[in-house]
């Protein structure tokens, strides 16, 4: 009888594919528990919140003009009413109108890999860097064309440091002074940190860090995060998937109350947004996505919602 040997490396290879569509089975498991969970909540969510199934796409796919790669994270700044980005090859800024057109690019010297990018007040905003896994604030003025992150004030947070998988996104809560800080993914991981007052160092700092969470550990149902965006006005959280190719809304307890897939087909899109990265929300509750290289998106809601 003839003996059939094993080959070990297919075996392994074997197995791990097995995980993976283990690991995808129970994900598709949970994002339809929750599509369900959140669509029967409608009547409770819809006016106290930003209610992302009413959104419809309005700036589709648009090729931002100037920018040809790699622009990656996205805030909106409040008093000019324009957007910021990043792109990590080679380290730059960029300010872009609510239509995605482009403004200016700024030098970022000193950056190896900026990936994230939010508006705290004034001139300042803060950028996370994947590769040192830190955070560097920045003054950026209407006039400032470089900028460097030598000297500048920055936190190290080496939590489940990995390589190419580190903080991806980050946002700043004007109203409680707090940072939200997302790691992609080897966990996925929320970090909220407190006590950042580099307005007033006389003082000295008292840094908080803790895991936002949310109510249901099963309900971060994203394959990775790749940014995240705090809508101030309900306090509500959302996170972006770039793999997962969606936005979901959590409630300040962590609950998630609405979805917004990025697929063909939903919400008025006509392709799949290809790789999310960055995301904001404008004060007239406009959603702007960001998709690597340089692809721009504007969702508005169809109708308006009270209490926002």
């Amino acid at each position: 009888m003839a003996r059939v040997t094993l080959c070990k490396p297919c075996l392994w290879t074997a197995l791990i594919g097995i995980g993976i569509l283990i690991f995808w089975y129970f994900k598709v498991l949970a994002l339809g528990y929750y599509w369900l969970s959140t669509t029967l909540n409608a009547a409770q969510w819809k006016d106290a919140s930003l209610w992302l199934p009413g959104y419809e796409v309005t700036v589709e796919g648009l090729a931002i003009e100037g920018l040809s790669r790699n622009a990656s994270g996205l805030t909106f700044n409040t008093e000019t009413g324009t957007l910021f980005t990043v792109i990590n090859r080679p380290p730059q800024i960029a300010e872009l109108t609510t239509d995605g057109r482009l403004l200016r690019t700024i030098e970022l010297e000193g950056a190896k890999d900026p990936e994230g990018i939010t508006y705290v007040q004034g001139d300042t905003y803060v950028i996370s860097d994947e590769d040192s896994h830190s955070m560097v604030w920045l003054q950026i003025g209407p006039q400032t064309t470089r900028v460097s992150v030598a000297g500048k004030p920055s936190l190290g947070v080496n939590i489940d440091a990995v390589h190419n998988s580190g903080f991806e996104g980050v946002s700043w809560d004007s109203e409680q002074n707090r940072l939200f800080v997302v790691k992609e993914k080897m966990p996925l991981r929320v970090l909220v940190v407190r006590g950042l007052d580099v307005f007033n160092t006389s003082a000295g700092f008292n840094i908080d860090i803790s895991e936002w969470k949310s109510s249901d550990a099963a309900s971060l149902f994203m394959s990775d995060l790749s940014s995240l965006t705090l809508h101030e006005p309900t306090g509500h959280l959302l996170l972006l998937s770039d793999e997962s190719a969606l936005v979901v809304e959590y409630a300040p307890d962590g609950q998630p109350i609405s979805v917004l897939p990025l697929w063909r087909g939903f919400n008025g899109l006509q392709r799949k947004v290809p790789q999310p990265e960055g995301l904001a929300v404008g004060p007239d509750g406009a959603l702007y996505v960001l998709s690597e290289p340089n692809l721009f998106y504007r969702f508005e809601r169809r109708t308006a919602t009270s209490g926002l």
